[in-house]
């Protein structure tokens, strides 16, 4: 009997770009960070509107820069695990 092979899946996903993840969390902050990591953004943004109606926006000032360095972390780690053929879909 011949054994049948099954085809090969080959899945192309393509990388985010960590200049466009850098660009847009300058730029929206939590809302730019949704192009990284959905989940980042939605925690960010819940802590945005928390610290910023208690400080009266002033802790935002801290905020922004711990989305802008959350964002290339997690754009950085999907990269590498998308090259790695670690990332499932």
């Amino acid at each position: 009997m011949q054994e049948q092979q099954k085809p090969q899946v080959v899945i192309a996903a393509p990388t985010k770009s960590m200049g466009v993840s850098i660009i847009l969390t300058i730029l929206f902050g939590p809302l730019g960070m949704l192009y990284s990591t959905i989940l980042g953004g939605v925690i960010m943004g819940v802590l945005f509107l928390i610290i910023g109606f208690l400080t009266a926006g002033l802790g935002l000032i801290v905020l922004w820069p711990i989305c802008i360095v959350w964002a290339a972390v997690a754009t950085n780690s999907y990269n590498k695990k998308l090259v790695s053929g670690q990332k499932t879909f």
